[in-house]
């Protein structure tokens, strides 16, 4: 099961989400300016208490990726996340798309199953 999607295609900024969610998709706009960003919360998959916050999944399709391999694309992601890194987020799954990668294909890959951490 997937976790709650917590924004959008154009960068809809709704409300949906806790504090940490709207922190992220705060952050990665500002950063980014993103054609279309999705937050996806799945702490929920992975054994938390409820409202834990730890685990989540970013579509980030943004005019700054292009001519950026896949590296580059996820240091640009994770910088802007880099204190919330540091403290509450312990994963985070990133898929950073160009406009145009995302217009000729605007499917995002399954979240990977949890594979249970240190409870296996």
């Amino acid at each position: 099961m997937r976790g709650p999607l917590l924004a959008a295609a154009g960068g809809a900024m709704g409300g949906a989400g806790g504090p940490l969610a709207r922190t992220i998709r705060a952050k990665l706009t500002a950063a980014l300016q993103p054609t279309h960003l999705e937050v996806r919360d799945d702490s929920p998959r992975h054994g938390g208490p409820p409202g834990a916050e730890t685990h989540f999944g970013v579509l980030v399709v943004s005019g700054r990726f292009a001519g950026l391999p896949l590296l580059q694309r996820h240091r640009l992601v994770h910088e802007a996340l880099r204190a919330e890194l540091a403290g509450p987020l312990h994963a985070l799954q990133v898929i950073a798309r160009t406009p145009q990668q995302w217009q000729s294909d605007p499917r995002a890959p399954p979240a990977p199953p949890c594979l249970g951490g240190s409870k296996r």
